[in-house]
C-alpha cells in the first residue's frame, strides 16, 4: 500500500526496515489539528502519484507520543523522510501542492516530472493528456513547434500557459522576428543566444531596448526577462543586467 497507519507497535518495521527499500515519508499528525488535515490530503495525493515508489506513513501523535518523541517532533503537522533508517528531508507546518510535489520529487519524480525530463514530443504530450494547463509540459511543446519551424503552432500552445516568464519570452521573441526585418541585431542577438553566448545575446538585447517605444520596447522586456529567469537570481550577468534593465525601462 502506498498510504499506511502506523504506530509505535510497527513503527520499526514499517519505517525504519521499509526505508531501506523504498523512501518513507511520515505524516506526524493529531485528529484535532486543523491544519493537519489540510495537508493530510496533499501527502497523500502525491504519495498515490508515485506509483508505490514511496510510502506515506500516517502516525497519530496523541496515540503514538513516543514514537514522536524519539523523531523529536516540536510541532504537527511534521513531515519526515526516512531513508536507510535514517531521515533524509522534513518540513513542518503546511506546505503548498508544489512545495509538497518538490519535496516528493526530492526522494522519487512523480511520473509527470520523468515525462517532463525525457523532454520528447509523445512524453510532453501525455503530460498535457492528463494535465491540460501544465505549464512546463506546454511551454515544452511550443519550443518543439518553433524549433521545428512552426511558430504558429508554438503561439498556439503558449496561450495555455500562463504566468511563466519563459513563455512570455518565447512568445515575444516570434513577434520581434516576424516584425522587425528591418532591426538586424534583434536576430542577431537571439542566434547569439541560441550559441550559448548569453552575454553578447543580452548585450545586445539590452542595447535595442534602450533605442525601442511602444509594443516593441515591451516584447524586448519580455524576452530579456525570459533570459534573466533562466539564468538564476544569483548569477554574476543577471544582477548586471537587471540593473541595465531597470535602467533602460526607468
Amino acid at each position: 500500500m502506498t498510504v499506511i497507519d502506523v504506530n509505535e507497535a510497527d513503527f520499526e518495521t514499517e519505517v525504519v526496515q521499509r526505508s531501506a527499500e523504498v523512501p518513507v515519508v511520515v505524516d506526524f499528525w493529531a485528529p484535532w489539528c486543523a491544519p493537519c488535515r489540510q495537508l493530510g490530503p496533499v501527502l497523500e495525493k502525491a504519495a498515490n502519484a508515485r506509483d508505490g515508489e514511496v510510502v506515506l506513513a500516517k502516525i497519530d501523535t496523541d496515540e503514538n507520543p513516543q514514537i514522536a518523541i524519539r523523531c523529536d517532533v516540536q510541532g504537527i503537522p511534521a513531515v519526515k523522510a526516512f531513508r536507510d533508517g535514517n531521515v533524509v528531508a522534513q518540513f513542518v507546518g503546511v506546505q503548498s501542492p508544489a512545495q509538497v510535489e518538490a519535496f516528493f520529487d526530492g526522494l522519487v519524480p512523480s511520473t509527470t516530472q520523468l515525462l517532463l525530463d525525457a523532454g520528447d514530443e509523445q512524453s510532453l504530450r501525455k503530460v498535457v493528456e492528463k494535465e491540460p494547463a501544465n505549464v512546463d509540459a506546454n511551454f515544452g511543446l511550443a519550443q518543439l513547434h518553433y524549433r521545428a519551424g512552426d511558430p504558429d503552432a508554438a503561439l498556439e500552445r503558449l496561450r495555455n500557459v500562463a504566468g511563466s516568464f519563459r513563455a512570455d519570452g518565447l512568445a515575444s521573441r516570434i513577434e520581434l522576428e516576424r516584425s522587425n526585418g528591418d532591426r538586424p541585431r534583434i536576430a542577431e542577438a537571439f542566434a547569439k543566444l541560441d550559441e550559448g553566448d548569453v552575454e553578447t545575446g543580452l548585450d545586445i538585447l539590452l542595447e535595442e531596448l534602450a533605442a525601442a517605444a511602444g509594443g516593441d520596447k515591451e516584447r524586448l522586456r519580455k524576452a530579456i526577462v525570459a533570459v534573466l529567469d533562466e539564468l538564476g537570481v544569483e548569477h554574476p550577468l543577471a544582477r548586471e543586467s537587471r540593473r541595465r534593465l531597470a535602467s533602460a525601462l526607468y
